[in-house]
């Protein structure tokens, strides 16, 4: 298949549907991507990796990205617009944000965008929580749905689902203790005020790629996906043990930040 981007045309390697299969992805899996487009090793534009995965998930299945506008969207510039705040987390994210089809939940810094089967279900009722990895999130809601967890490149660190965990958990370092107003926008132009209590790690490092040494095979599966070191995680299982681990020593997946 042929892409064009700025004049140029890519074939893209029919090795990444074979790699994003051996990795573990199936057609009609829910499956949310963090992801790095540098580690890939690839001058394909973003859309044709996009176009990849969802090959590989078919008409049955749901790919979806965070859409995090936390430095763009803040008390000093409150307004969320779900069709105009861009993503401010990477290539992939902000490219997924434009392809044709895709909705995206209604969260002033921790919004999600999805594509497929289960699009608008996963992301319809984010608007109910107050914290921005609540019960109602997308992120949430893939436990709840046999979802899984997609890490392209070294992003395991960036494991935002970790957050509503630690939000069940009620981990002491993980939500601030005032709250922010925010302006959201929805699509269609209709704004609302909400008081939304946020995330504060100020003075801890987030360690997230310890699930690595909690997560037995197959839970968790890792392979190359081109260049990049890529990583599949069952969302449900990873929701039960980051639990049991919290319940034991609720520092578990951070450390003390040297600042």
């Amino acid at each position: 298949m042929l892409y064009y981007t700025k004049g140029a045309c890519f074939h893209m390697p029919e090795s990444f549907v074979s790699e994003l299969r051996d990795l573990g992805l199936e057609p009609g899996d829910i499956v949310l991507m963090h992801s790095s487009m540098k580690a890939l090793g690839t001058k394909m534009p973003p859309e044709a990796f996009l176009e990849d995965i969802l090959s590989v998930l078919g008409p049955q299945g749901t790919l979806l990205l965070p859409a995090l506008t936390y430095e763009n969207v803040s008390a000093q510039q409150p307004l969320f617009s779900v069709r105009t705040s861009e993503p401010c987390i990477g290539l992939l994210p902000r490219a997924f944000f434009h392809m044709k089809g895709v909705v995206r939940s209604l969260h002033p810094t921790h919004s999600v965008c999805a594509l497929g089967k289960m699009a608008k279900e996963l992301t319809a009722q984010h608007a109910l929580d107050d914290t921005p990895v609540g019960p109602h999130s997308p992120f949430m809601l893939l436990k709840a749905h046999g979802g899984k967890l997609l890490f392209v490149g070294d992003v395991l660190g960036k494991n935002t689902f970790m957050h509503g965990i630690e939000e069940i958990a009620k981990t002491p370092y993980t939500l601030s203790k005032e709250r922010t107003r925010y302006i959201i926008e929805d699509y269609d132009d209709n704004q609302t005020l909400r008081d939304m209590i946020t995330h504060d790690f100020k003075g801890w490092e987030q360690e997230y790629q310890r699930v690595r040494n909690v997560l037995p095979y197959p839970a968790i599966r890792t392979g190359k996906v081109g260049e990049a070191d890529s990583t599949l995680i069952d969302a449900a299982a990873l929701a039960q043990i980051v639990l049991e681990k919290l319940a034991g020593d609720p520092y578990y997946f951070v450390s003390k930040s040297e600042e």
